[in-house]
């Protein structure tokens, strides 16, 4: 496609986005959040999608706030007919939304209007929904509430992770987006006016999110785990350590109070207030992730 796009974005989600785009459309400028401090060590690394503009050479500017005059200065000196979001992380000034050709385009991780917002992937694997999908929208100054164009669903897995979710609902954004791109540049889609009674919304997730609190169901708790999977990663402090949790299952059966430590067929579990939680995978603080078992055989206190 003859346009010029600039692309916006900052997760693995946005990656896969834009590496599937890149073959059938010109994109002249890649935006995305400064690098920043990761792992034990803190060092800077430069996020995936900087790393993979670079070997395409795409150009890439990585702004400290996008509402800064020196930002416009950069946009206005590229020729840009077309912006795409996909998880950029920060809302677009009005100038920006009104400085192309054509409408801004958001890639949601959601089917619109249900989970607006930061961390709609998250949130549906938290409230239990079956399916979800990819929305492209037209952006407007609100929090994902412009026109939708097209969407697509994708199905909930049982074991599902935001991390697995995220590279499916990417999947299917990429694959809407290179469908319905060629005649929303011909003008020949018409954006339909989201449901606003229909509207739900995911917030922002902190890593104190991540704690899990006792006094909630299994079934909520098993939930949180997979949708905090893998960023804050579920959490519970024991024995002055702090233990995170990758992967759990709700026992058929309640044996154990609130708080109260047990097993499950030689597994660590935790009563909460209905059924057991069966921790299958978990890390100690400082230490790699471990089997439950594994860690069942070294803990000989956990009974106690």
């Amino acid at each position: 496609m003859s346009s010029n796009i600039l692309f916006m974005g900052s997760s693995d989600y946005s990656l896969q986005i834009l590496k599937n785009l890149i073959p059938k459309f010109s994109i002249n400028l890649v935006v995305t959040q400064p690098d920043k401090p990761t792992g034990r060590g803190k060092r800077i690394e430069p996020a995936l999608i900087k790393v993979f503009a670079d070997e395409s050479q795409i150009p890439v500017i990585q702004p400290e706030k996008i509402k800064e005059d020196v930002f416009r200065d950069a946009i206005n000196s590229y020729s840009i007919d077309l912006i795409i979001v996909a998880a950029y992380g920060k809302i677009l000034p009005k100038w920006l939304l009104e400085a192309t050709k054509y409408a801004s385009l958001n890639v949601h991780g959601s089917l619109l209007p249900r989970w607006r917002g930061a961390s709609p992937i998250q949130a549906a694997i938290l409230n239990g929904d079956l399916q979800t999908g990819a929305t492209i929208m037209i952006m407007d100054e609100g929090i994902d509430t412009g026109p939708i164009i097209s969407s697509m669903a994708v199905k909930i897995d049982p074991d599902e992770t935001a991390k697995s979710l995220s590279k499916k609902i990417a999947a299917a954004g990429s694959e809407l987006l290179n469908a319905t791109l060629p005649d929303y540049l011909k003008g020949k889609l018409k954006p339909q006016a989201q449901s606003e009674s229909d509207a739900t919304y995911s917030g922002l997730i902190k890593k104190e999110d991540g704690l899990l609190d006792l006094d909630q169901p299994a079934e909520i708790l098993e939930r949180k785990i997979r949708a905090y999977n893998p960023w804050p990663v579920c959490f519970f402090d024991w024995n002055s350590t702090r233990f995170r949790v990758y992967k759990a299952e709700v026992s058929n059966e309640k044996k154990l109070g609130k708080n109260q430590r047990g097993t499950h067929k030689n597994y660590p579990a935790i009563g909460t207030s209905t059924n057991d939680l069966i921790l299958l995978e978990i890390q100690p603080s400082g230490k790699n992730k471990i089997d439950g078992k594994a860690f069942l055989n070294g803990a000989r206190n956990w009974l106690n």
